[in-house]
């Protein structure tokens, strides 16, 4: 599968609209910050775009934290250039060390 960049005029809130809706139709409802939810859906990059506001902060703010997010990403684009400095998604995942565990499902048992 091919990961699709947005374009150019993509709108970073309209998108995590959608996002939240999706959210909201699988069942989410508001409740505790950090708790258990049926669905958690993340707008991790938009473009080269940087943002910080209350309510949307791109790139998010822990995604080179997150081997759950970085190792996915790493095995579509290991070479996409992470705002604001540029770091490879193949880099910002090397810096994690070892302390996060990603297993890969085959797709056969889902």
């Amino acid at each position: 599968m091919a990961l699709a960049p947005l374009p150019a005029a993509a709108d970073p809130r309209a998108i995590l609209r959608t996002l939240q809706s999706l959210e909201r139709r699988a069942g989410r409802r508001p409740g505790e910050r950090w708790g258990p939810r049926i669905l958690d859906l993340d707008l991790l990059l938009c473009g080269e775009l940087c943002l910080e506001s209350r309510d949307l902060t791109l790139p998010h703010p822990r995604l080179r934290e997150r081997r759950f997010v970085l190792a996915p990403l790493a095995d579509l684009r290991p070479d996409l250039r992470l705002p604001p400095d540029g770091t490879t998604v193949r880099e910002a995942l090397a810096r994690l060390g070892s302390g996060q565990v990603v297993a890969r499902v085959d797709a056969r048992f889902c």
